[in-house]
């Protein structure tokens, strides 16, 4: 390609500009299916085409169809964060191109993986029992977790001899629980039916219930099946539920299970202090996601996945291939062997330049303003009329309710996409004891407060001609 020079100066400028103007784009476009591909060729082109009509083609047809993730007033889902500070690490990774996937292919991804992993590890205040690495996203990192439950269940047999003939598994988590742990059960081989769904306490936290917990293990091994491992909350997707971490660590314990902790949205919160109470019981896990490309600003994909043993990850995962052996050297970490995929992007140098341009009471001060802006706002629509508070807010999440219908279902589905459609702001919806409600969380990493608080005009705007 000629003039890259002038052309990689033209995306960096562009992309300081597009976030500039942010604010004056609707969060999620006003598009039709199909709109987007129409404007596309069929086929690709013979001969090369000028690199200005490829970029105007990607000004004039593709940004008008995207969703604005990095938006201030993105409420919906949880955010995937792309702090400047990441942005730029992000363009020298990719200017860089390597595949991190041995310690010979890139020696200083990988020994800045380690020391980058291990600050987070003493920003969340684990014990230094615990390494990690870095996965592509938190579905890969308890992917990983499961098969390690499988495989400690079977002796370390099952990728040897197949799951044909084996004793039935069984593996537990609350009915909160992220879908990444069905999807896990089932590429494990282990199969759907045997997730095992624990029952939620009544409290704020919404939280599994362990003593429901022992009694389905004990059901279980009575039934002639193995238990091999539990998944446990903190901060599930739908409205935050937490689980008593300590309590679930504790059965585990006492049944020698293994224990893995799905924090891949809330774990951020715990450079803070004053909540790590929330997950009172995390270091007792055999495993930790946390999804720094979350709430801690490093660009998607930026999962830290910590593990109390790693001879059992590697044991589990790891293949040896001569090609890939580093003649010479046996004491060397080769973070291929610690997850699915052989190729590895150098993900650890945005977290590096992420923690060191915000620091941690940088990155504190935004988590705590998240939280306190999420609580103002759910205290403003719970004192308008016809709404209600369906979850109180659990870390910088709420749910809540418009009530002034007679099938609340389908008029809070109704709103929620008159919302989205309107553009301004951004929600999503749920089901909360099988009722819908919709959620609003606040984590975009450049928000403000007006951000947070305009989303009340918003709301009560909308829902008011909606009212049957």
């Amino acid at each position: 390609m000629q003039d890259f020079r002038k052309w990689a100066v033209k995306a960096a400028e562009w992309g300081v500009d597009y976030r500039a103007r942010l604010r004056e784009l609707p969060v999620r476009p006003p598009i039709e299916p199909g709109e987007i591909a129409a404007r596309i060729a069929a086929s690709p082109p013979e001969t090369p085409e000028p690199f200005e009509t490829i970029f105007s083609d990607f000004e004039r047809d593709i940004v008008p169809g995207m969703t604005h993730w990095q938006h201030p007033r993105f409420f919906a889902y949880f955010p995937s964060n792309s702090a400047p500070a990441s942005l730029i690490a992000e363009h020298l990774v990719n200017a860089i191109g390597a595949v991190c996937m041995l310690w010979q292919t890139s020696p200083a991804a990988t020994e800045l993986e380690t020391r980058a992993v291990d600050w987070l590890r003493q920003a969340f205040g684990l014990p230094d029992v615990f390494q990690g690495c870095i996965q592509d996203t938190a579905s890969t990192a308890t992917l990983a977790a499961v098969l390690v439950m499988r495989e400690r269940a079977l002796n370390f047999e099952g990728n040897t001899k197949g799951l044909s003939g084996a004793p039935r598994l069984r593996i537990y988590c609350s009915a909160e629980a992220h879908s990444s742990i069905d999807r896990a059960i089932w590429f494990s081989g282990i199969g759907q039916d045997n997730l095992v769904r624990i029952p939620i306490k009544n409290d704020p936290l919404r939280g599994a219930d362990p003593e429901a917990l022992d009694a389905l293990i004990q059901a279980d091994i009575e039934a002639g099946c193995v238990p091999a491992g539990i998944v446990a909350n903190v901060g599930a997707t739908g409205v935050g539920a937490t689980d008593p971490v300590a309590e679930i660590a504790a059965v585990a314990k006492a049944h020698g299970l293994y224990l893995h902790v799905d924090a891949a949205w809330a774990g951020s919160a715990m450079i803070c202090p004053e909540l790590r109470h929330l997950w009172a019981g995390a270091e007792l896990a055999d495993s930790i996601v946390v999804n720094a490309h979350k709430w801690l600003g490093a660009q998607t994909h930026c999962s830290v996945h910590f593990v109390r043993d790693p001879a059992s990850l590697t044991r589990t995962l790891a293949a040896k291939p001569d090609y890939l052996h580093t003649l010479g050297l046996s004491e060397v970490v080769n973070y291929s062997e610690w997850g699915v995929p052989l190729g590895r992007q150098f993900r650890a140098l945005k977290l590096w330049f992420v923690l060191r341009a915000y620091g941690l009471e940088g990155l504190r001060t935004m988590i705590r303003n998240h939280i306190a802006w999420s609580r103002k706002l759910c205290e403003q629509l719970r004192g308008a009329p016809g709404f209600e508070i369906v979850t109180e807010p659990a870390y910088s999440l709420f749910s809540f309710r418009y009530t002034r219908g007679a099938d609340l279902d389908q008029l809070n589905l109704k709103l929620v996409e008159a919302i989205n459609a309107d553009g301004r702001i951004y929600l999503t919806q749920t089901r909360v004891d099988g009722a819908v409600a919709i959620r609003f969380q606040v984590g975009q990493f450049e928000c403000t407060e007006s951000d947070v608080m305009s989303a009340y005009d918003v709301i009560t705007e909308i829902a008011a001609p909606l009212e049957t």
